[in-house]
């Protein structure tokens, strides 16, 4: 029996349309978020279809904002955009959606009473990307990232359980879902720049005499100069503080699913790491977490994981 058929039977999914809707949204994670995917599979298996459901979604529609088709014109990508929202709203009005995504992605929802308001945020920050090309500060990146990250952490929260009651564990959710994407901004800065967007606040980078066009220079030639690199540090700083801030929220979790978030965290700091180690260099590099770092990382997660699971401790229910 193959690693997805098993997940598939252990969360009791069973009819053969859906659990193709599943597989689809595997595939998904499997490829685009190599780093999640690896802390997922420390999970029960039970639960990784949930999780698998709620990033192939949100992979889905941000391929339709920064993977168009060629020639895709902006007012192209909103009508796809609108399309997905219209059959949004029936999955999450309990019709039947068309999409394999959104299908597996209702089922999720109904299964795990997730708040629709948070795929009605997240669709608002996907069609930000259309039209926002700057922040002028972090307050106004973050209003972008409540909906494009912060709501991912709150998403995933019922999946994962919880000891303590959910709204306590919710802020430390909403902050590791930020501290993942602000990693990727800081990573990613050379890719962006090639989409029109600067994800990095221009106050923050202003404060170190740099702005668009300083970092266009930069991409130019391969690699950072001074002042380029003290906007990343206070950058990595301002990311850093955001995984204190989510840290503890890992020992409100589930046991057996601590493993997993404390495994996401630790390779996703591994990339700041990488950063920092390189100069603050994102022009000439990729930085990601090497295989052998990743398995390193979670077999340990994974004997903890086995242990919680062999071990049942007594867990408060969550709303």
């Amino acid at each position: 029996m193959s690693t997805a058929t098993a997940e598939l039977d252990a969360a009791g999914i069973h009819a053969h349309a859906l659990r193709e809707d599943y597989l689809r949204c595997r595939g998904l994670h499997a490829h685009h978020g190599r780093t999640y995917y690896t802390a997922t599979r420390v999970l029960p298996a039970g639960r990784r279809p949930g999780i698998h459901a709620l990033y192939g979604f949100a992979r889905w529609v941000d391929d339709i904002v920064d993977e168009p088709a060629p020639g895709a014109t902006v007012d192209d990508q909103r009508v796809q955009l609108d399309a997905v929202d219209a059959d949004l709203a029936l999955a999450l009005s309990g019709a039947e959606p068309t999409e394999p995504v959104l299908r597996a992605l209702a089922h999720t929802v109904d299964r795990y009473r997730l708040d629709p308001a948070y795929f009605t945020a997240f669709m608002a920050s996907m069609r930000m990307d259309l039209t926002v090309t700057d922040y002028r500060d972090l307050d106004h990146l973050r209003e972008y990232m409540y909906g494009s990250a912060a709501v991912i952490g709150l998403q995933v929260l019922p999946v994962l359980g919880t000891v303590t009651p959910r709204e306590e564990a919710a802020p430390h959710a909403a902050a590791l879902g930020e501290a993942f994407q602000l990693t990727n901004f800081l990573r990613d800065v050379s890719e962006d720049l090639g989409r029109g967007r600067v994800y990095l606040p221009a106050d923050v980078l202003a404060g170190h005499g740099v702005d668009r066009d300083h970092l266009a220079d930069c991409a130019r030639r391969g690699a950072p100069d001074p002042p380029a690199r003290r906007a990343l540090a206070d950058m990595v700083r301002i990311n850093q503080d955001l995984y204190r801030r989510a840290e503890p929220g890992v020992a409100m979790l589930d046991p057996v699913a601590r493993p997993c978030v404390a495994t996401a965290l630790r390779l996703y700091r591994a990339i700041l790491d990488e950063i920092v180690a390189a100069d603050f260099d994102v022009w000439s590099v990729r930085h990601r977490v090497s295989r052998g770092r990743k398995v390193a990382a979670a077999m340990p997660a994974l004997a903890r994981s086995l242990w919680a699971r062999a071990v049942p401790r007594p867990r408060r229910p969550t709303p």
